[in-house]
């Protein structure tokens, strides 16, 4: 098995907790995507955060396309490895 990942970008916490919970009923994702705030450079204050939605595709059975468009439905993007 891949140790393979698939990072989404988001605005802020709550479109990345709502994308969370969409990629399982969507996805049926199993395991529970790890949710962090990922600051901009020199940017203490969280309306400045992005928020990353990491998930595990061992089985690489998500297609990159389908989930950057996912995340587009929040403002956000699948960042590219």
């Amino acid at each position: 098995m891949s140790d393979v990942r698939h990072v989404l970008v988001l605005p802020d916490r709550d479109a990345a907790e709502e994308a969370a919970e969409a990629l399982r009923e969507r996805f049926g994702v199993g395991e529970e995507p790890q949710l962090v705030r990922d600051a901009l450079a020199g940017e203490d204050d969280a309306e400045d955060a992005q928020w990353l939605v990491v998930l595990r595709d061992e089985a690489e059975r998500l297609d990159p396309r389908e989930l950057d468009e996912f995340a587009g439905e929040w403002d956000g993007w699948r960042e590219e490895p």
